[in-house]
C-alpha cells in the first residue's frame, strides 16, 4: 500500500496514531517536499502547529527505523511565492499531484482537498477528526489541584502557579526544577493537538509566535520566539463557579439588567474577576429568558449551550457586529474590548438598540470615563453606556450611573466659572456620590475625578485630578440673559415656595437625564444639526419619547429632507440614534400656544403664550407688562423675568431656558406665572 498524506493529517498526528494502531503498518508513506515547505514556514513564523507537523514527520523517520513502515520523500519544493499561496491551494495541488504520479491512496483531513482529490479521480481516505471523551491525562495535568486556576511556564524559570480564589489567591512555586525547552516544546504539541481533536477543543488564535487554544474550560496561550524571549505557556481554568447572588449589590445589578436601561460596562484590571462576572450575567440573562449571544476573541466564557459564541468573523469584529444586528439579540456580551474598533461596535450595537455588556480595562470608574471620551463622542456616552460595574478581587466593588445634567462642573465651579453646559457624570448608585465628571472646557473634552460632591452635602470638596483629551471643538448650549433679571423679593401665595432668593440664570436647578427622562436637548440640538444640511429655514425638533423625534422644517424642504427612498433621513437616524419623523411646519399647531390653564382659586398665578420664532422664544402675558415675575412648572420654580411693555419675556431660542420650557410644555407640565410682589 502506498499512502501520500498531506499537510492536515500529518498535523494532527492521525497517521502515527494509525500505524501504532496496526493498520497502515508495512506501508509505504511518501511525504510531499511541499508539506515540508509548508511545516517549515509555519515552523519559521513561530506558529505551533509548524512545530507540531514537524514532530510528527520525526516520529514517521522512528517507525521507519523500527521496520514498521517504509519512507520516501519526494516531489519538488515549492518556491517562496507558492508557499505564500498555501492558503489559495497552491501547495494542496503539489501534494495531490504527487499521489496521482505514484498512483496513491490519498490522505487527509481536509473536507475540500478530499472533495477536489475525488473529482481529479484520486483514491482519498478523508480520516475524520476523533470524537472521543478517553483522552489520557495531558502534561499539564500534573501542575493543576482543585485549588489551582493559572498556571505560569517558562524555559529556563521553575513552574508557579496562582492558587485559591479570584477574590482571595496567592502564587506559589510549584517546583524548584526550571522548565526546559524541550518539556515546554512537548507539553505545546500536546496541547495543539488535543484542542483539535477534544469535542469542546479549538485552536482560537494562530499567528507568527502566538498560539491560543481551548480544551474544555482551560485556556492554554503559548508564546514562543522571535515574540518572547522563550518559550512560554499559560494555562487559567476556572475553579469553582461564583454564584452570581454572592456579588456585593447582587439585586441592584439585576434590577438594572432586567429594566433594560442600556449598555452596561464591566470595569476593572485583568484578572480581577471581570470575565467571571460577564459570564455569570450571560447566564442569568439566559435564565431570565432573554435572547443571548457572546462576542470573545478567544471564545473563553464558560456559559450554557444556549448561548451562541461568535468571535471576530474573518478577522473582523465589525464584521460580526453586522451579523449580530440582523440577528437582534436581546443581549450581547462582550468578554474584553481591547481596541477601538471594538468599543465602536459596541456603540454601534448600542445605538441601534440592542442592550450590551462589556468589559473594558480600566483601574478606577474615573479611567474607563476617560477611555470613554477618548473614543466616543462625548453626548452619545450615556446613550451608549448607561451602567458601569466596578470589579476588584473578585467582587463587585461599586455600581455607577451615567447620565447626563446640565450645571457648572465642580472643578469649574471652584475657580469661578459660572458657565452652565451639559454634564456626563458617573454617580455612584449606592452613595449617591459623583465619582467623575466629563464636559466640555475650551473646545477640548475634559474629565474630572475626585471633584464630585453627595448630593445632600454642599461641603469643600477636595481638589479634582484633571485630565484633558484632545478633541475636535463642539458647541456649547449657552444661557442668554435677555429680559431675565435676578430678584430678591419674597413670593407669597397658594402653597408655593414661601420665600426664595431667585438664583442667577447660570445656577438655576440642574436637570438630570436618567433612562427614564433622557438627554432630549442634546439629541435635539444634535438632531436639527444634521437636518440643517436640507434646509435653510427654521427647523424645530421636539422629542416625543426616548427612541423618536418630530421634526417641523419649511414645507418645501421636507421632500429633500427625507431624500429618494428615505435615504437623507435614515443617515441622519443612524447617526443619532433615535427615530425621526420629518413634518412640515405647517403642521405645528397655530405656532402660538397657550399653556394649560391655572386651576381655580391659584390666586395671582395665571396662563401664558408661547410663541416660537426663529432666532428666540416668547413668552406672551401682557397682563404683566413691566413686571418682575417668577415663572414655575406646578410648584418648581423656574427662574425669573421682566416683562417688557408689550407684555413678553424673550428668550434665546438655543438657550437652555428656552429649550427647558419647550421641553416642559411638550410633556405637559402645568407652567404657570406669578408677579414678584
Amino acid at each position: 500500500m502506498i499512502l501520500v498524506p498531506d499537510t492536515s493529517v500529518v498535523i494532527d498526528g492521525r497517521v502515527t496514531a494509525l500505524i501504532e494502531q496496526g493498520e497502515y503498518r508495512g506501508a509505504t508513506i511518501i511525504i510531499p517536499e511541499a508539506v515540508f515547505a509548508e511545516l517549515e514556514a509555519q515552523a519559521n513564523q513561530g506558529r505551533e502547529i509548524g512545530f507540531s507537523g514537524l514532530s510528527e514527520l520525526q516520529k514517521l523517520c522512528r517507525m521507519k527505523e523500527d521496520g514498521l513502515i517504509n519512507l520516501e520523500y519526494v516531489g519538488v519544493r515549492p518556491k517562496l511565492e507558492q508557499v505564500k499561496l498555501a492558503g489559495g491551494g497552491e501547495i494542496d495541488s503539489m501534494i495531490r499531484e504527487v499521489a496521482i504520479a505514484h498512483n496513491a491512496t490519498f490522505l487527509t483531513s481536509d473536507y475540500v482537498q478530499a472533495e477536489v482529490a475525488r473529482a481529479k479521480g484520486i483514491n482519498v481516505v478523508f480520516l475524520r477528526p476523533e470524537i472521543t471523551d478517553n483522552f489520557a491525562p495531558l502534561l499539564i495535568d500534573a501542575f493543576f489541584d482543585e485549588n489551582t486556576f493559572a498556571v505560569y511556564l517558562k524555559e529556563r524559570v521553575p513552574p508557579y502557579a496562582r492558587k485559591g480564589t479570584i477574590r482571595e489567591s496567592k502564587l506559589v512555586t510549584i517546583r524548584d526544577t526550571p522548565a526546559t525547552e524541550y518539556e515546554l516544546r512537548a507539553i505545546a504539541q500536546e496541547c495543539l493537538e488535543r484542542a483539535k481533536r477534544h469535542p469542546d477543543g479549538f485552536v482560537e488564535v494562530e499567528m507568527p509566535g502566538v498560539t491560543v487554544s481551548q480544551i474544555g474550560s482551560m485556556r492554554i496561550t503559548t508564546t514562543r520566539p522571535p515574540f518572547s524571549d522563550g518559550i512560554e505557556i499559560t494555562i487559567v481554568r476556572p475553579t469553582r463557579e461564583v454564584s452570581f447572588d454572592s456579588y456585593n449589590y447582587a439585586a441592584a445589578l439585576k434590577e438594572r439588567l432586567n429594566i433594560g436601561n442600556g449598555g452596561m460596562l464591566i470595569v476593572g484590571t485583568p484578572g480581577s474577576g471581570k470575565s467571571t462576572l460577564e459570564q455569570n450575567i450571560a447566564t442569568y440573562l439566559s435564565s431570565e429568558n432573554y435572547i443571548v449571544k457572546t462576542i470573545e476573541s478567544p471564545r473563553d466564557l464558560m456559559v450554557p449551550d444556549k448561548i451562541t459564541q461568535y468571535t471576530a468573523l474573518d478577522g473582523s469584529i465589525a464584521a460580526t457586529g453586522e451579523v449580530l444586528t440582523l440577528l437582534r439579540p436581546d443581549y450581547v456580551v462582550f468578554d474584553e474590548m481591547r481596541r477601538s474598533e471594538e468599543l465602536a461596535v459596541f456603540a454601534d450595537l448600542r445605538l441601534s438598540g440592542i442592550k450590551v455588556i462589556g468589559g473594558l480595562h480600566a483601574r478606577s470608574a474615573p479611567d474607563a470615563l476617560i477611555r470613554l471620551a477618548s473614543l466616543v463622542d462625548l453626548n452619545l456616552i450615556p446613550q451608549i453606556v448607561a451602567t458601569v460595574v466596578f470589579v476588584k478581587d473578585g467582587d463587585i466593588s461599586d455600581l455607577y450611573n451615567v447620565s447626563t445634567v446640565f450645571g457648572v462642573p465642580a472643578a469649574l465651579e471652584r475657580i469661578g466659572d459660572p458657565q452652565v453646559r451639559p454634564i456626563v457624570r458617573f454617580t455612584n448608585i449606592i452613595t449617591g456620590v459623583v465619582a467623575a465628571e466629563a464636559f466640555r472646557y475650551e473646545g477640548e473634552v475634559t474629565v474630572t475625578s475626585g471633584g464630585g460632591i453627595h448630593p445632600a452635602e454642599q461641603t469643600e470638596t477636595p481638589a479634582a485630578t484633571v485630565q484633558v483629551i484632545n478633541a475636535t471643538p463642539a458647541e456649547v448650549i449657552e444661557t442668554t440673559a435677555t429680559s431675565v433679571t435676578e430678584s430678591t423679593s419674597e413670593v407669597n401665595g397658594d402653597g408655593d415656595d414661601a420665600s426664595h432668593v431667585p438664583p442667577p440664570i447660570h445656577s438655576m436647578p440642574t436637570y438630570a437625564v436618567t433612562e427614564d427622562n433622557p438627554a432630549w436637548i442634546i439629541l435635539e440640538k444634535e438632531i436639527q444639526k444634521e437636518i440643517s444640511r436640507f434646509t435653510e429655514g427654521e427647523i424645530i425638533v421636539r422629542m416625543i419619547n426616548d427612541t423618536k423625534a418630530a421634526v417641523y422644517i419649511e414645507d418645501a424642504d421636507v421632500p429633500a429632507a427625507i431624500g429618494k427612498a428615505g435615504k437623507n433621513i435614515a443617515a441622519v437616524v443612524s447617526k443619532v440614534g433615535v427615530g425621526i419623523d420629518v413634518r412640515p411646519l405647517s403642521d405645528l399647531p397655530g405656532r402660538e400656544v397657550s399653556t394649560p390653564a391655572v386651576p381655580a382659586g391659584s390666586g395671582s398665578s395665571g396662563a401664558f403664550k408661547i410663541r416660537s420664532e426663529k432666532k428666540q422664544l416668547a413668552l406672551i402675558c401682557p397682563e404683566y407688562s413691566n413686571k418682575i415675575v417668577d415663572l414655575f412648572s406646578g410648584k418648581e420654580y423656574l427662574f425669573t423675568a421682566t416683562v417688557d411693555v408689550r407684555g413678553e419675556i424673550h428668550l434665546a431660542r438655543n438657550s437652555s431656558i428656552a429649550m427647558e420650557m419647550i421641553r416642559r410644555y411638550g410633556a405637559g407640565e402645568e407652567l404657570k406665572i406669578r408677579p414678584v410682589d
